[in-house]
């Protein structure tokens, strides 16, 4: 278990500066080692996938269709350097999450669309129109 640091408002942290809250904020959250929470969701014509994912530029997603799997993922890199006269700090992370998906037949894959808005990324798959008479047959057993 990592110490937790702590700084009373009464006296000065010694090297406060380079130990600020930001500083430790990769090492004490989850946020940057959680899948996003995703909603499904199915009427006649669709399935609609809701994934939240806020925080997340758009640019920084990725969809990709293969065969019969939808894979949604991110990868971010941050680099952040900060200099004074008495120290040097220099800070990196590292996000990414990767969510598959396997797709039912009826699916059209031609027509898969996707949003992104306010922190949900919404992808949207159709349904291929099935004939609406679908015709009840006996085969005769020989």
């Amino acid at each position: 278990m990592l110490p937790m640091l702590t700084r009373r408002s009464d006296k000065p942290f010694l090297w406060s500066d380079l130990f600020d809250d930001d500083f430790f904020f990769p090492f004490f959250t989850t946020r940057y080692h959680s899948m996003p929470a995703v909603n499904i969701k199915e009427d006649e014509k669709k399935f609609t996938l809701d994934l939240a994912v806020p925080g997340i530029d758009k640019k920084d997603l990725k969809i990709e269709l293969n065969e019969d799997v939808l894979t949604i993922s991110s990868e971010r890199k941050e680099e952040k350097e900060e200099s004074r006269e008495d120290f040097k700090r220099r800070e990196f992370s590292y996000a990414s999450f990767c969510r598959s998906f396997s797709l039912p037949e009826n699916v059209d894959r031609e027509k898969i669309e996707a949003s992104y808005k306010d922190g949900i990324l919404t992808v949207t798959l159709p349904k291929m129109h099935e004939e609406k008479s679908k015709v009840t047959k006996q085969i005769k057993i020989s």
